[in-house]
């Protein structure tokens, strides 16, 4: 059948100059000795037969939807989104409320493409070909209906509206550099992402798609804050690292693009908080929604929540809330965002709440090295004779407790951390040359692992337990007597006109003055040799449980306790200056 379709064909193949043609399926010419394709078709001469006979039909298919090797072309923000839909099911997965992606996350990342002229925009038509950035370039898929969108691989409940984009006369433009730049990445325009100075701009990058989170679960109020939130990506509950290997296979990840979805470090704290503020800032996002005092986020119910986690009594939460009602820092005005008003202090709701519960021990306890110390003898002689009622609180005992646990669990930390791999079991190769080279050296690899796994016995990894909002748990049933949370404050307290005070009637500042924040960086300076070693190991708990540096904590403490004691700080300093005159 083939020849006779062809014999009226006699044109040499430019490629082998043989004449020896055959049909594919699709109804185009192929070269049998060369396999060379042409774009001639079969051409149709006489219509008559048509409702008597059967007609092929010729199937172009998708515009630029297959590359070399299987795969498809893609973009930088295709990469993104994909895996900020990976982080938000995580969420999903987690219990956050499944509005968050669809309406919350989705919207904050539309109005970032089209703030970033990525999508949802005209591009300008006097812009030169050479400064085609990452989305100006990806949005010409976007025209093609047979290929799936960049902008629905998030599930949208809403309609598209009147935002189209038009980028449609810029194909070719696009066609060329997708040429230059697809050498040196699996994506299109991996190249021009690197290269592309856009000062004026926030640039995607990996620890940014978890400030998009962030921002989300800001906006939701959900019960997560941002150390936990980090934490639980970290333990690998959230991808994060190696997330590339959640990418499609038509989705070659090489080259370039390794540089940019490829993540070696742990997130930080700082960094994902402050790229969260300027996003927000970015987007021109209106205020959040307020955080009252039923919001989990609350100072209020986060300390409750770290005073369980710390092992001490709940007795303290009266004077933790007593201490956030007298400077004002529960108010909803403090803690809600306000997205560019540069007036308002950047809250911190985990670090400020772990900071409102040093301050009271520092009320009650002092936390010199010295007075917690007596007051501990004094607690223990009276536990001897207490034979009825609740143990009064010893700070030595609590000491001992927390440290031996707190130090074990530093210690399974570090050690995880030594042993972590950040080798994916996916494959890598930086060029399509050493595709195959690679691929080999990784199986002789998992072979040797399999060998010398059934050689030794070693026993397989153990499923990832499910994340828990508490890294070190307190039972009150424990017959050793290691939970203090029904333990008293009588013996650090007296009663005065009706009310509970502190036995203690000295304080220590942690600084005099406060350092500008804007130009030091810091509130304070934290120098452990310069403080008490008790004062030093109550960071040290807040630290772990934070997963944050020491020094940001004492900032807060710092700032709480100018807020305290402003005016007695005041009044001290201008008699000191009086004095002097």
């Amino acid at each position: 059948m083939d020849e006779e379709d062809t014999r009226d064909f006699n044109e040499r193949c430019a490629q082998c100059s043989e004449v020896n043609w055959g049909l594919t399926d699709g109804g185009g010419f192929y070269c049998r000795s060369c396999h060379n394709v042409i774009e001639r078709t079969r051409e149709v001469v006489n219509t008559d037969f048509i409702t008597n006979s059967r007609v092929q039909t010729i199937s172009k298919g998708s515009k630029k939807q297959e590359k070399s090797e299987g795969g498809c072309e893609w973009y930088v923000c295709e990469g993104f989104q994909l895996v900020l839909k990976k982080q938000v099911e995580a969420l999903e997965a987690l219990g956050v409320h499944p509005q968050m992606k669809d309406e919350i996350l989705c919207n904050f990342w539309r109005c970032y493409l089209q703030k970033s002229k990525q999508a949802y925009c005209k591009r300008p038509a006097a812009e030169a070909v050479k400064t085609l950035s990452v989305c100006e370039s990806s949005t010409d898929v976007d025209s093609d209906p047979e290929r799936p969108s960049v902008l629905h691989l998030l599930s949208l409940s809403e309609s598209e509206g009147d935002l189209q984009t038009d980028c449609s006369s810029f194909a070719s433009s696009v066609s060329k550099v997708s040429e230059s730049t697809s050498v040196y990445s699996g994506s299109v325009d991996g190249s021009l992402y690197l290269m592309k100075n856009q000062k004026e701009k926030l640039r995607m990058t990996m620890p940014m798609t978890l400030s998009f989170c962030y921002m989300a679960l800001l906006w939701m109020r959900e019960p997560i804050t941002l150390s936990e939130f980090l934490r639980f990506v970290v333990e690998g509950h959230i991808p994060y690292l190696n997330v590339f290997e959640h990418f499609p296979e038509k989705m070659k990840l090489c080259g370039l693009d390794l540089k940019i979805f490829c993540v070696e470090s742990w997130p930080v704290y700082e960094e994902v908080f402050n790229k969260m503020h300027e996003l927000a800032a970015y987007l021109d996002l209106p205020r959040f929604p307020d955080i009252t005092e039923s919001c989990f986020l609350h100072p209020d119910m986060l300390c409750m929540k770290y005073l369980m986690e710390a092992n001490l009594p709940d007795e303290l939460h009266n004077w933790t809330c007593r201490v956030v009602k007298k400077i004002g820092i529960g108010e909803v005005d403090f803690l809600t965002l306000m997205p560019g008003n540069k007036s308002t202090r950047k809250v911190k709701y985990d670090v400020l709440a772990a900071a409102v519960i040093i301050v009271v021990l520092k009320l009650l306890f002092l936390l010199d090295d010295r007075y917690e110390w007596l007051l501990s003898e004094f607690a223990e002689e009276r536990n001897k004779n207490n034979t009825e009622g609740a143990h009064y609180f010893e700070f030595k005992r609590w000491y001992e407790v927390v440290k031996h646990s707190l130090d074990v669990k530093q210690k399974k930390l570090d050690e995880e951390r030594a042993k972590y791999l950040w080798r994916c079991e996916k494959p890598l190769f930086y060029s399509v040359k050493k595709k195959s080279k690679v691929l080999k050296r990784r199986q002789m690899v998992v072979n040797l692992q399999n060998q010398f796994g059934k050689l030794s016995g070693s026993v397989q990894r153990a499923k990832k337990p499910n994340p828990s909002s508490f890294q070190l748990s307190w039972s009150e049933e424990n017959a050793d007597g290691s939970c203090f949370h029904g333990h008293s404050l009588k013996g650090v307290l007296q009663e005065k006109c009706g009310l509970l005070t502190a036995m203690n009637p000295d304080y220590w500042l942690c600084t005099v003055k406060l350092c500008n924040e804007k130009l030091c960086g810091h509130l304070a300076h934290y120098r452990e040799v310069e403080f008490p070693q008790s004062y030093h190991f109550v960071l040290g708990l807040f630290s772990f449980l934070l997963r944050i540096q020491p020094s940001y904590i004492h900032d807060e403490v710092c700032m709480i306790e100018h807020k305290l004691f402003n005016k007695k700080l005041y009044k001290k300093l201008k008699y000191n200056t009086v004095l002097r005159k």
